[in-house]
């Protein structure tokens, strides 16, 4: 856990903790005893299994990259592959 925070210290401060539990959880105490933990919406969604598809990370990909700059030209892997039909196998 990151940290260690009581309620009324997380009332006080709670924009620093809430940056902090972005990096990892966050333990609340009451009176000295634990009785919640503070989680990023990325780890919540993790815990609770709503992962993404296949297809909306691709989507999240390409918003965040600049797909044209990367990409590679094709001719760069010319003679690469072995493209000879390979050894023979007996069954």
């Amino acid at each position: 856990m990151s940290g260690k925070y009581s309620i009324a210290e997380a009332r006080d401060n709670l924009a620093k903790i809430v940056h902090e539990a972005e990096r990892g959880p966050v333990e609340l105490t009451r009176r000295g005893r634990p009785v919640a933990v503070l989680v990023s919406l990325s780890e919540y969604e993790r815990l609770l299994g709503r992962s993404r598809s296949f297809w909306e990370e691709l989507g999240r990909f390409r918003d965040r990259e600049d797909i044209e700059r990367e990409c590679v030209e094709t001719d760069t892997f010319d003679g690469v592959r072995d493209r000879s039909v390979g050894r023979e196998v007996q069954w």
